[in-house]
């Protein structure tokens, strides 16, 4: 089979009869019919055309003569790492950076944890070899993957530990039987969940983690037991008028509820073993593989935020004032660096001893902090550029209705009518100030995890001693 199209990946989310409860209510009928979900289901079917379509060449790769996404690739070479970046930010510009979620992401998350699954063999034959059975099938079907790393925030003091009680609140298995362990409890964060084929469920290590919350596997989201229950829809109009980015691709984010959840044995990579979670996670290529997919989405994004914001600029005529200037610049730097920080990356990608072209990791992650602190900064600067104009903001019925050729009149800009200034104005005011935006922002801050975190392992990661040796040899003239 290799890849699908929109329309088969409709077809197959409908057929799922996934568990999924918002504003109060379960989702009856197709899913790709209900208001809140509508406009992100046939962004995503899409993708899947255009990887079907125009785009097939860099959007698709073949092995033995067979046909599959490129997002499963694995990389054996820089070459591969730039097509797997062209490939992502195809895709990515189709939102203008704004879906995080796009397939793209775990797909390439579930080929890096297969490709260093042989580092969990010795403990976990079984679910190592269970892993590259998942990536196998998830490349022949082209499925998609939603995923959960957090637990409940009950208490987020350095020692809390949440005793094994018969309610649990972060899931944890609570019984094992021939068929498998069955999980109770919750986990947070499932972006776009219940919208895709599967669920992936991975414990990364690190603080606070014992060996009883360590585990990791993936089942099909319509799991008997298995329950996703949304925050509040963002779309809350279709007109892309409107809501031009909100009414498109608003992910939703979702609590995933397991009431004893069955996973097969089949379908279990680990458990009740921290290390594993650690070796998994950190002795495969996976942090600067996902890395990889991560910052050339950003790029895209900062690409996009730069011409809304040169736009606004343009269609009022402030281009004349320093301060303008300054701000655009600030944006182009970002734009640049980060730019400069993947392709760095890619020059200097290295095979790893499974044989993947992995990215330097180093760049990545300087990427990434830098992203998660600049975003929020590049923002407020299109808010003070479109300043009160982002305010007065009629809808699209208003200019349908008597008084339409009115505000088309009265709200003209340098070099726009009204009805195209507002129209890029509420694009601006969706991006930063709704919802859906400030959403968005909250979502980079935190996107690879606590700000203050990063910097932290940056800094015990980084080799700093050869920069060292510079200085001690330099006073040693």
């Amino acid at each position: 089979m290799g890849i699908i199209d929109g329309k088969e990946f409709v077809t197959r989310l409908n057929l799922l009869k996934n568990d999924v409860w918002v504003k109060g209510e379960r989702v009856k009928g197709d899913i790709s019919e209900h208001s809140a979900f509508q406009g992100v289901v046939k962004s995503k079917a899409e993708l899947y055309d255009m990887q079907a379509g125009e785009h097939k060449s860099v959007l698709t790769h073949s092995e033995e003569g067979k046909t599959y996404g490129t997002s499963f690739m694995k990389p054996k070479t820089k070459e591969d790492l730039e097509k797997r970046r062209k490939a992502t930010q195809i895709w990515a510009r189709k939102s203008g950076g704004m879906m995080g979620r796009a397939p793209d992401y775990m797909n390439t998350a579930l080929m890096a944890f297969s490709s260093g699954a042989s580092l969990i063999e010795k403990k976990h034959k079984k679910g190592s070899e269970n892993i590259v059975q998942l990536y196998e099938e998830a490349k022949n079907l082209d499925l998609s993957f939603t995923h959960t790393y957090v637990s409940p925030q009950v208490n987020r003091g350095s020692f809390y530990y949440e005793e094994l009680e018969e309610e649990p609140i972060a899931a944890q298995a609570v019984k094992k039987t021939k068929d498998g362990l069955l999980f109770k409890g919750a986990r947070l964060l499932a972006t776009q969940g219940g919208l895709t084929d599967e669920l992936l469920v991975f414990s990364t290590g690190g603080r606070g983690l014992d060996d009883k919350g360590a585990f990791a596997f993936s089942i099909p989201s319509n799991t008997e037991g298995l329950t996703f229950l949304c925050r509040e829809p963002f779309s809350y109009h279709s007109s892309p008028f409107n809501y031009p980015l909100s009414s498109r691709f608003d992910e939703l984010d979702a609590v995933v509820i397991f009431n004893n959840v069955l996973v097969p044995w089949e379908r279990l990579f680990f458990y009740e073993d921290k290390q594993a979670a650690e070796s998994l996670f950190l002795g495969s290529s996976y942090v600067a593989l996902i890395l990889h997919q991560v910052v050339s989405r950003q790029v895209v994004k900062l690409e996009f935020t730069l011409g809304v914001a040169q736009s606004i600029v343009d269609t009022i005529n402030i281009s004349e004032y320093q301060h303008v200037q300054a701000k655009i610049s600030e944006i182009v730097i970002a734009l640049e660096t980060m730019r400069g920080l993947l392709l760095t990356s890619e020059k200097e990608a290295q095979k790893d001893q499974f044989g993947i072209m992995a990215p330097s990791v180093h760049p990545l992650y300087v990427a990434v902090t830098l992203f998660s602190n600049t975003y929020p900064r590049l923002t407020e600067i299109v808010e003070l550029l479109g300043a009160s104009g982002l305010i007065t903001l009629p809808t699209e019925a208003d200019f349908d209705s008597e008084m339409g050729e009115k505000l088309d009149y009265y709200l003209q800009s340098f070099s726009k009518g009204g009805y195209e200034r507002v129209k890029l104005f509420r694009l601006a005011w969706d991006m930063t100030l709704s919802a859906f935006g400030t959403r968005q922002t909250l979502y980079e801050r935190f996107f690879f995890g606590d700000p203050i975190r990063l910097l932290s392992n940056m800094y015990h990661s980084y080799p700093k001693k050869n920069y060292q040796e510079f200085v001690e040899n330099f006073l040693k003239q």
